[in-house]
């Protein structure tokens, strides 16, 4: 369970992360796909990293330090729905490929930008809106294109390899290459990610043709807004995705609190320093890394209802500890398990969306659920701001744990009507 489920971008992936085993029943497509995934989050990693770092050279004001990322997220919001109505329009691997292309292009020209030191604060914060509001586009329409690469009885291990191997080169290859690509020059980050882009277009243009005709190009153009609504209507009539994006909000609103706090919980109320702040968020991705490979297999074996249970108690759970335990080791290993079972979430959640979502309207729905589930993270960083400063840094990650027991219980209702 993550505050965000961001699904994705053979050739060589970056480096220390080889291709997966396939999972079985799954062509070369998926390999392709995966790479494309992998690679486009490596780009990524850097440029997140990157950003904050610039951001602060160029302005004094914590404000609009603070609106870099906010303007990361507002397209989410503003444009969600209509990216995943739009992904349900079009060729998907066109749509991707597309979109990918154009977000190389934006990223040269940034880089271009920083290396005759022409960016300023401004330009930051209209590439951050501009990229994520292509993201809601491009992450819509891979969504909906998974089904047609790998057969339905492999997408619980697809959705988990690919996960895992975003996690992978996101913690343990992008991130901590950053100092050294910024040592190289100022511009090098965004240079890279400009690449990654575009080899990721490469790689998800060569993917096979749907073999399948699609069922939305049989039925007459509506308008987008009726596309939309529909999405908003099928995640409504169905009780599963009703229950399961409602519970996933809820959880959402204390990972929220937590993350927003997370630094503050660590160096402050722990004591851990910088140092033991490093070691606990890799154990995180360590954690996440593994629930990714192994949420297949888990979800085959308990089924998906008791997956998600599963990991939504295991969650609460660690963040209880979490809250409580003041040892940096204890803390590592709660949040080892935390990521572990949060991957379990996400990609069992994603395999339960594209199963249930009708034919032709993955995109939409998916839209829908993703803007409903993560919409409240917001409110839960505010939240965990005010608990903080008003009960004690450990607050945040207490009150996370209710909240994600509390979507257990949302859960419970879904998991009984018709998960298997």
């Amino acid at each position: 369970m993550a505050a965000e489920a961001t699904p994705p971008r053979d050739a060589a992936a970056p480096p220390g992360v080889g291709v997966p085993p396939r999972p079985q029943g799954v062509g070369g497509g998926f390999g392709r796909l995966w790479s494309a995934a992998v690679v486009s989050r490596f780009g990524d990693a850097l440029r997140g990293a990157a950003l904050p770092l610039l951001a602060v050279e160029l302005t004094d004001s914590a404000l609009l330090v603070a609106l870099v990322t906010a303007c990361g997220h507002l397209p989410w919001l503003l444009f969600g729905l209509l990216g995943g109505a739009l992904a349900d329009r079009v060729d998907q691997r066109r749509a991707m490929w597309t979109v990918d292309v154009l977000r190389g292009l934006l990223m040269a020209a940034f880089a271009l930008a920083v290396w005759l030191d022409r960016a300023g604060i401004a330009l930051l914060l209209v590439l951050a809106f501009a990229l994520t509001a292509l993201q809601t586009v491009f992450d819509n329409a891979a969504t909906a294109l998974l089904p047609a690469v790998v057969p339905a009885a492999a997408l619980g291990t697809a959705n988990g390899r690919l996960l895992a191997g975003q996690e992978a080169v996101h913690r343990f290859a992008g991130t901590p290459l950053v100092p050294v690509l910024v040592g190289a020059g100022a511009a090098v980050p965004y240079a890279v990610d400009a690449v990654t882009y575009l080899l990721a277009a490469v790689l998800v243009a060569g993917l096979p043709h749907r073999t399948a005709p699609r069922p939305a190009a049989a039925r007459p153009r509506t308008p987008l807004r009726r596309d939309i609504g529909d999405g908003l209507a099928a995640l409504w009539r169905d009780p599963v995705l009703r229950g399961v994006c409602a519970a996933t909000a809820v959880a959402n609103t204390g990972i929220g609190a937590l993350v927003a706090t997370l630094v503050l919980h660590l160096t402050g109320w722990l004591g851990a320093g910088a140092t033991g702040y490093a070691l606990a968020l890799t154990a995180y991705g360590a954690g996440s890394v593994a629930g990714g490979v192994a949420a297949g297999r888990v979800a085959a074996a308990l089924g998906e209802a008791r997956t998600l249970v599963g990991a939504g108690l295991a969650q609460a759970a660690c963040l209880a500890a979490f809250g409580t335990v003041r040892s940096l080791p204890a803390a590592g290993a709660a949040l080892a398990v935390f990521g572990f079972a949060g991957m379990l979430w996400t990609a069992t959640e994603v395999t339960v969306l594209q199963r249930r979502s009708p034919a032709g309207a993955i995109g939409r729905v998916s839209a829908a659920f993703r803007t409903l589930a993560v919409s409240v993270v917001p409110l839960g960083a505010v939240l965990g701001g005010v608990l903080a400063g008003s009960y004690g840094m450990n607050t945040p990650a207490l009150a996370a744990a209710a909240l994600v027991g509390l979507a257990v219980l949302t859960l419970g209702p879904a998991a009984r009507s018709g998960i298997n």
